[in-house]
């Protein structure tokens, strides 16, 4: 941890430490309701599946807890949510993962949204606290631990940062990736830490903290993106154990190619735990808002990664987020976001907010259909499209009586107004 503090020139809370001042080392996590970022929801009631509850920081006198209450129309985070959510509550497209079974069982119905802010403004609606498996939404946070521990050559050298093409779990793109090295040097097979062969990869490089194992460096990490304590489902992870045997000839195929440097089946089965672990699309849009504030959890206002790794995660995002649709995503909607067969999807705005969606039915690539939309909606009502910009107002020269004109003919030439 040392040494990437005197690299990045960035202070960094060391995990052991961060975990302590979350209360991860002294049993259940509870922020204290008077300390900043200090929010407790409860769960909506059944009439309230179609209200937009908020809560946000500090709003709790010392000593009590705040709670949740409904969202004002006028609020533009309230409106967006219970717009995205009206229209698209009765969407019945897509179907639930079936190739890991116990996720072929979940309600299809189950539909929740939730947004946070970056001031740690929390907003939720519908199934916005049930939980479900994080699934690949698990990837990007530990690479951000990865590059904040390591360094960001460590995952480019071993891993690579290129979209792959293919599916999440393709075989193919390994030997793909093979055939088109990084230099004349070297080739980095895995492709991308966001695809099943490079999130392997992932955890394989990914060091434990001092005085830990690498598995509760990888628990400890989410449950600090989070800003509670996290679980693994074990149905989950026995199910997923049982079945995962494309996974296991991947694993097989880097290691033959050197780049899991540790054993294989150990490297698969955290890769499999980290998956299983239990969320609720609040949780995700916790994630998301620690990443789009610099690192810094806005609930918790502990600092999870440095800012630079923030960044550098984000563009992994950009990348391969929802897999081998991820263009189309960015064409249509315009902000990097991270999708699950579970039916989560979490969308970050940067410097601004996140939200997540939880909706079982997935589309051919692994993304939820309702999420996808219902996101899209939120993303275009608050204008947080990354890449949309509006013309600039341009001030006149002093002294000029007409706006500049840029000559409509001949070769490129500056701009002139009048009085040069």
């Amino acid at each position: 941890m040392n040494r990437s503090k005197s690299r990045t020139g960035i202070w960094v809370v060391a995990l052991s430490t961060l975990l302590a001042s979350c209360g991860f080392l002294h049993g259940a996590f509870a922020p204290s309701a008077s300390g900043p970022g200090a929010v407790t929801l409860t769960p909506p009631a059944a009439d309230q599946a179609g209200t937009v509850l908020v809560a946000t920081t500090g709003a709790a006198p010392a000593g009590t807890s705040p709670r949740a209450t409904t969202a004002p129309p006028g609020d533009p985070f309230r409106d967006a949510l219970m717009d995205a959510f009206k229209s698209f509550r009765r969407l019945q497209e897509g179907k639930n993962a079936d190739y890991i079974p116990v996720l072929a069982q979940v309600d299809p119905s189950l539909f929740g949204l939730a947004l946070v802010t970056v001031q740690g403004a929390v907003y939720e609606i519908g199934s916005a606290r049930n939980e479900f498996s994080i699934q690949s939404v698990s990837k990007p946070f530990t690479v951000a631990r990865v590059i904040d521990t390591m360094g960001a050559d460590a995952v480019d050298n071993r891993i690579g940062v290129n979209a792959t093409g293919q599916k999440f779990d393709s075989i193919l793109a390994l030997d793909l990736g093979k055939n088109m090295p990084a230099d004349k040097d070297r080739v980095r097979p895995a492709g991308n830490p966001l695809v099943n062969a490079g999130a392997i990869a992932t955890v394989d490089l990914l060091a434990a903290a001092a005085g830990m194992d690498k598995w509760t460096t990888i628990l400890g990490n989410m449950s600090a993106f989070a800003g509670r304590v996290l679980q693994v489902n074990d149905e989950i992870y026995r199910s997923e154990s049982e079945t995962n045997i494309n996974n296991r000839a991947i694993v097989n195929l880097l290691k033959n190619d050197e780049v899991i440097q540790g054993d294989p089946m150990q490297a698969l089965d955290l890769y499999t735990r980290q998956c299983s672990i239990s969320v609720s699309a609040r949780d995700l849009a916790v994630m998301g808002a620690t990443l789009a504030n610099g690192g810094r959890n806005p609930v918790t206002n502990v600092q999870v990664v440095a800012p630079a790794t923030t960044a550098r995660v984000l563009a992994i995002l950009a990348t391969a987020g929802l897999y081998e649709t991820t263009g189309d995503w960015l064409y249509k909607v315009g902000v990097p976001a991270k999708s699950g067969v579970a039916g989560g999807i979490m969308a970050v705005v940067p410097g601004r907010f996140a939200v997540a969606s939880f909706s079982p039915p997935l589309d051919p690539a692994g993304n939820s259909v309702r999420g996808q939309r219902a996101i899209e909606v939120v993303v275009q009502h608050l204008g947080g499209n990354v890449f949309a910009s509006q013309p600039a107002v341009r001030a006149q020269r002093l002294g000029a009586d007409k706006e500049p004109t840029l000559l409509p003919t001949g070769p490129v030439r500056e701009l002139t107004a009048a009085g040069r």
